[in-house]
């Protein structure tokens, strides 16, 4: 084996989209503050795609670089693969949310999402994070049992949650939870008249 380089290199994500790359890349640009498309290369000549259409590009996502190419249907996003935002508030967390999943995106839960490309995001408040690695473990599996409950995270349900308190039913996941618990509680009542 070859010895191990002192440099550190860098890491660049690499794309396979099916032939919508560069509409992705502007995309996220306006959706994440320092971010901008860059190189483009085009198919020519030679193909193997159509002569003009984008090949790959290069653009930068809140200052991560990424690359990208239009390699057709062969390969597609699925969840093993996301990025994380980390959201410092509700507000960052509305405002992702809705760019991301808005648009002919889809919500997942726990605050997981896809875009209208196909490609997975977390949208993370920091107060979660905090809130699951509470050092009382109370605390955290109170979090993390609210968590389970949204689509969208709640900072103010996971908060109050955490300490132990019945949150406001605000977020459109805690009152989705409600109905559920309430259902769950219906069918375990019917099952039980019936025994």
């Amino acid at each position: 084996m070859a010895a191990r380089p002192l440099r550190k290199p860098t890491l660049t994500p690499f794309l396979w989209f099916d032939d919508d790359l560069e509409d992705a890349a502007k995309f996220y640009a306006k959706v994440f503050p320092g971010s901008k498309t860059g190189n483009v290369v085009r198919y020519g000549d030679a193909g193997p795609g159509p002569k003009g259409k984008v090949m790959s590009m290069d653009f930068e996502v809140a200052g991560q670089r990424f690359a990208g190419v239009n390699g057709g249907p062969i390969f597609t996003f699925n969840e093993s693969v996301s990025f994380q935002i980390d959201c410092k508030d509700q507000t960052e967390v509305d405002y992702y949310w809705d760019a991301l999943a808005g648009d002919g995106g889809t919500e997942s839960q726990c605050g997981w999402l896809k875009d209208r490309f196909g490609l997975s995001w977390q949208v993370v408040p920091v107060q979660l994070t905090a809130a699951l690695s509470d050092k009382d473990p109370r605390r955290a599996a109170r979090a993390m049992q609210a968590m389970l409950t949204m689509k969208k995270i709640d900072v103010a349900t996971i908060q109050a949650a955490a300490n132990g308190k019945e949150p406001t039913l605000v977020a459109a996941g805690a009152r989705e939870s409600k109905r559920v618990r309430a259902d769950t509680e219906a069918a375990a009542q019917s099952r039980k008249k019936k025994r």
